[in-house]
């Protein structure tokens, strides 16, 4: 599955408090978010609209590997 190329980084946070993430604080436009499901997680998401894909890319890669699914199962599930 593509990953939708106008995503923001609110936009990205809404869908991963689905897994179980919270912005545990913001420093600049950077947002920290953490999650213990599956242990503990921390990610940082840049508050930008859009989102580069790189950056994207990186982060979903990141979430994926934690939760233990593939990038492409991840993003199906986080978009369905």
């Amino acid at each position: 599955m593509r990953v939708p190329r106008d995503l923001s980084g609110a936009d990205l946070v809404k869908r991963l408090g689905r897994f179980g993430y919270s912005v545990t604080r913001q420093t600049g436009s950077h947002m920290r978010l953490t999650s213990t499901t599956h242990g503990e997680h921390h990610i940082t998401i840049p508050n930008h609209d859009p989102l580069r894909l790189g950056t994207l890319a990186a982060i979903l890669a990141g979430v994926a590997a934690h939760h233990g699914l593939t990038r492409d199962e991840f993003v199906q599930r986080l978009f369905e």
